[in-house]
């Protein structure tokens, strides 16, 4: 018997930054691409994982904390970006009040049902992560999601 694939958090949160104003298509994965010659343009937003939060018990509501992680890289330069990091990790936070990008229907990978995040913010600020070894500049924050499968 075949296993019919779910949505899940990772992918609902990939699918709703991607959709964000001003990110590029591309520009959002849960594994940070290690040809940096492919971001160092734009930037790169990392969804590492569900950090936190809980579903509903009698409906289907899910809540996690998801950390995403804005990197920015300057090749070459071993002096990190911080102002470009920032600006994406800002463009992430805008989102979450632009209220024409909740509630929409958001198309996961192929075979997987749609879903629908109805509200998300962030629940801390995104913070400095200094001391990178590859000379990164990376902000990190903590995005609550409130998403069902449709």
């Amino acid at each position: 018997m075949a296993v019919t694939p779910k949505a899940n958090t990772e992918l609902v949160a990939v699918a709703w930054l991607s959709s964000a104003t001003g990110v590029e298509v591309g520009q959002v994965a849960t594994t940070l691409p290690s040809d940096v010659a492919a971001w160092e343009t734009n930037g790169f937003v990392h969804v590492v994982g569900t950090v936190g939060g809980s579903p509903q018990l009698d409906y289907a509501l899910r809540e996690p904390v998801v950390q995403v992680d804005a990197y920015a890289v300057n090749p070459g330069s071993g002096k990190p970006p911080w102002g470009k990091a920032a600006s994406l990790m800002e463009l992430l936070v805008a989102a979450t009040y632009d209220e024409a990008g909740l509630q929409r229907v958001l198309t996961l990978r192929p075979g997987y049902p749609q879903a629908r995040v109805l509200t998300a913010h962030f629940m801390s600020e995104p913070r400095r992560m200094p001391n990178d070894d590859s000379s990164f500049a990376r902000f990190q924050a903590d995005l609550v999601l409130h998403w069902i499968t449709l």
